[in-house]
């Protein structure tokens, strides 16, 4: 896997498997901003295979808590803890302190991360706590949020507990 400080690679060059699953990531980041949502997705995935994939769904749900990647542990229902336990939540912004609380209760021990220039999460605590926490810095990824939070600015002060 590549090394998030390395130079890019040259034109041509297969995407890394972390890039590969954020992709998957940003693609449910899109289809909750087409779908009037904040576009947050996440994926949590196992020996190379996606377990769930997810998108935060507070504005189309109504939900408290349906960010991307508590809607991605939902998606992959229940599993028993050696699964969370080799498994990478990939999610296309840093997580908050409710979905570093999830990451941290089932045990996930890594988590690859498309930005966090829009919002910093709780990337000190999963760290402390032994998680290993890799940033892509996507630029797609903060794009989409700028555009959102430009948009949107109550609906995303809304989603990260603010007024």
């Amino acid at each position: 896997m590549d090394d998030p400080g390395t130079e890019p690679r040259p034109a041509g060059d297969p995407p890394s498997a972390d890039r590969i699953f954020l992709e998957v990531a940003i693609e449910q980041a899109r289809i909750g901003r087409d779908e009037g949502g904040v576009p947050i997705g996440a994926a949590l995935v196992r020996d190379g295979r996606v377990l769930g994939a997810g998108r935060n769904r507070r504005v189309q749900s109504g939900s408290a808590i349906r960010h991307g990647e508590t809607d991605a542990l939902e998606a992959a229902g229940r599993l028993p803890a050696s699964v969370y336990r080799r498994s990478t939540m990939y999610t296309t912004l840093s997580p908050c302190e409710m979905c570093t609380g999830a990451i941290l209760l089932y045990g996930i021990p890594r988590v690859v991360i498309g930005e966090n220039r829009t919002f910093m999460g709780g990337e000190d605590l999963l760290r402390a706590r032994g998680v290993e926490v890799v940033d892509l810095d996507a630029q797609e990824c903060v794009e989409l949020m700028q555009d959102f939070i430009a948009r949107r600015p109550d609906v995303w002060n809304e989603d990260i507990g603010q007024d």
